[in-house]
């Protein structure tokens, strides 16, 4: 017996738990992500005028990526309600990339992953932001044809226009900074952004305009005296050349000055994929008085950070976006943390820091592995003062009840309808010996989403394998129900007890 063919007599048009991860899971994105929420969701969400952080603690299988989908979904929902007010998201669940770089800057001998993140720090996190905020942003102000899937905004060519040169000038800092697309030449680029910007750079110019004058004035002389029969004054001639190139001295000032300033930049921001030489040609296009008392990224602090943050939080709030949403999610898959509860300690704790976390107009909110509350449980006094997690939205435990599971059940079995005027239900399935109240308590004991998808996935493909196409039943009896559930069970606590040794 075919499962489409069980479905099909049931009015569904298609199996509503083959998926299991949100990012890929069509009946989700389609239909649930609007109309199915967890209980904490109202914690989590907030009120998107005043953004504000939130932790959450969960389970794999939870729903933790999920309720991020939901958060993009809503926010997306409330930048097109609210057009003067509007939020700036930035998907922070790729870390891969930036430890990669990170770790590339260490000596080999401290590339072990437990030694690579002991070195992380707030700071390196916050260029991780930064950089897929100037990304996305310049992507969009350059309108370009494939711009970075990490930032959620829409930028209006007219407002780019509203930034004044103070703004256009910081833009351009951040850029030269933190800007990591790859589609084309750095150099290239920030040309074009600085155009777009109208940021003119003539003052800049004026070391290179004064050594070729004194150059070519200094070749016109010699020449001049050569052709006077003056000629036996010019010895020796190496030292009117080195007068001649005398004229260079102010733009190798500043040239040294702003390699020393690229070198200090790249060797502080650790998780970019610049050069220096690339970086010391862009800031020769400013002036030092552009540059001076300037924040850049090129201290151990999170001091020049958070002005740099605050940069970049008024440029946005010109291009009509007062508020960033950050997105945390994913903190176990790189493949340096490999899902060890330890290094996504040494990596998500410098992020638990008050002053980040309730920054003005930054809303933090971070999907995180349940595994890590046993270390907040060991934590001392000091780690609670600085980190304030009861100001941070807490939720300790993204638990789901039977009640909640069954609903998303249904929710999702009544998406897959054949005909949108006829509502299947999860509860058709099975047949009457199976009561919605046993079905509820089942579920409870499953605790997960995922693990409650792929037991009814592993419910309706043993039940189908059980019958054939010419003898059909159409609903699924008590014996397979509980064979099938005691199995999952079984599998559960095995898992359970895998992780928890490891």
């Amino acid at each position: 017996m075919k499962i489409q063919q069980f479905l099909e007599h049931h009015g569904i048009a298609r199996n509503p738990f083959a998926e299991e991860d949100a990012q890929t899971d069509p009946v989700f994105k389609d239909h649930c992500i609007d109309s199915t929420y967890h209980p904490t969701w109202d914690k989590v969400y907030g009120d998107p005028n005043e953004p504000a952080s939130s932790i959450v603690f969960g389970e794999k299988g939870s729903g933790k990526t999920a309720m991020r989908l939901q958060l993009a979904r809503h926010l997306e929902a409330f930048n097109e309600q609210s057009p003067v007010k509007r939020l700036f998201v930035i998907h922070y669940d790729d870390f891969n990339p930036f430890l990669d770089r990170f770790r590339d800057r260490l000596s080999s001998r401290n590339r072990r992953p437990d030694r690579v993140l002991q070195q992380w720090k707030l700071w390196d996190h916050m260029d991780a932001i930064l950089t897929l905020g100037v990304t996305g942003l310049v992507d969009r102000v350059l309108e370009g044809r494939q711009p970075s899937t990490s930032v959620v905004c829409k930028i209006e060519q007219s407002k780019v226009d509203n930034l004044d040169r103070h703004q256009a000038r910081d833009l351009l800092v951040l850029t030269a900074c933190y800007d990591q697309a790859t589609g084309e030449n750095f150099k290239d680029r920030w040309a074009r952004l600085r155009k777009r910007l109208k940021f003119n750079t003539y003052k800049s110019y004026w070391q290179l305009a004064v050594g070729w004058a004194w150059m070519l004035v200094a070749f016109t002389l010699m020449v001049v005296m050569f052709a006077n029969g003056y000629g036996t004054w010019l010895k020796p001639l190496w030292l009117y050349l080195l007068i001649a190139v005398g004229g260079w001295i102010p733009w190798l000032v500043k040239a040294w000055k702003n390699f020393w300033l690229a070198r200090s930049i790249l060797g502080r921001m650790r998780v970019g994929i610049r050069h220096t030489n690339d970086l010391r040609k862009v800031f020769m296009q400013l002036t030092p008085a552009e540059l001076s008392s300037q924040p850049l990224p090129n201290k151990d602090s999170t001091d020049d950070r958070y002005e740099l943050l605050m940069k970049f939080q008024a440029i946005l709030q010109t291009l009509g976006y007062p508020g960033i949403i950050v997105l945390v999610d994913r903190v176990d898959e790189p493949h340096l943390i490999n899902g060890q509860a330890e290094l996504m300690k040494a990596l998500l704790w410098p992020m638990l820091d008050n002053k980040f976390l309730k920054h003005p107009g930054l809303g933090t909110k971070l999907m995180l592995p349940m595994e890590l509350t046993r270390f907040i449980e060991r934590e001392e006094r000091e780690f609670y003062q600085r980190a304030r997690l009861d100001k941070q939205n807490m939720v300790p435990s993204f638990e789901w009840t039977g009640e909640a599971l069954y609903d998303v059940a249904n929710a999702r079995v009544r998406a897959c309808a054949l005909d949108a005027l006829k509502t299947p239900t999860l509860q058709s399935l099975f047949d009457t010996s199976i009561s919605e109240a046993r079905l509820i308590d089942s579920f409870r004991t499953l605790r997960v989403p995922r693990r409650l998808f792929k037991f009814l996935y592993k419910l309706l493909v043993a039940h189908c394998n059980s019958h054939t196409d010419e003898n059909p039943v159409w609903q699924i009896n008590s014996s397979r129900f509980e064979s099938e559930l005691a199995l999952t069970l079984r599998d559960q606590d095995a898992f359970d007890r895998g992780v928890g040794a490891g």
